[in-house]
């Protein structure tokens, strides 16, 4: 599909950097086979650059695995050491598109996600969800803001993490695929613009 003929309204062009405290990396998992489980990482950092034609935007993240918040310590400490994450020697996962194709409403993010030392292919699913300005940033000159959710699924053994545990009756403690849910709001760096417009 063109870039012309993509409607995004509000947009704006420029390079914007993932706000933490306003956003959100998330992910779901199978538990005991009877129900899903939530976690989230507390330490990350990124950048996006909306890019004039928005299927020529990009965007990089890094992910501090050491961050691993289940609301349980004790599980916690257990998803960092070799069975799992192993963050003494991988304390951080990656992020980096390869492209953007327009996908009905809303985009595909081609790109390749780096986890304790594997690099693998991983597509996102991209929500536009608007461009705005944050009424309460102390410098109303640098309060734009985008926001974004972007969602996707991982086999975790494909990356190492094979660890699991059997349960009375049959089945596994843990299930293979992993839901990926990310909510982000970014901020525009200074000087950062290029155009605001909607695009058709």
């Amino acid at each position: 599909m063109s870039a012309d003929l993509i409607e995004i309204p509000g947009y704006v062009a420029g390079t914007w950097t993932i706000d933490p405290n306003h956003s959100d990396v998330g992910f779901v998992i199978r538990h005991l086979v009877i129900s899903k489980f939530k976690g989230h990482f507390t330490e990350f950092e990124g950048r996006i650059v909306t890019a004039e034609d928005p299927l020529k935007s990009e965007v990089t993240a890094t992910i501090d695995m050491t961050s691993i918040d289940t609301a349980s310590a004790q599980r916690d400490e257990h998803l960092r050491n070799a069975d799992f994450f192993e963050v003494e020697k991988y304390p951080t996962m990656t992020y980096r598109s390869t492209g953007i194709r327009a996908d009905g409403d809303d985009f595909l993010v081609d790109g390749e996600l780096t986890l304790k030392g594997v690099t693998l292919p991983v597509p996102l699913k991209l929500e536009i969800n608007g461009f705005g300005v944050d009424p309460f940033a102390p410098d109303p000159a640098a309060g734009a803001r985008a926001g974004f959710t972007a969602t996707g699924e991982i086999n975790r053994m494909d990356f190492g993490i094979s660890y699991n545990g059997s349960i009375p009756g049959g089945g596994v403690a843990l299930g293979e695929k992993v839901q990926i849910i990310l909510e982000i709001q970014a901020a525009l760096q200074r000087g950062g613009v290029i155009r605001n417009e909607n695009r058709r």
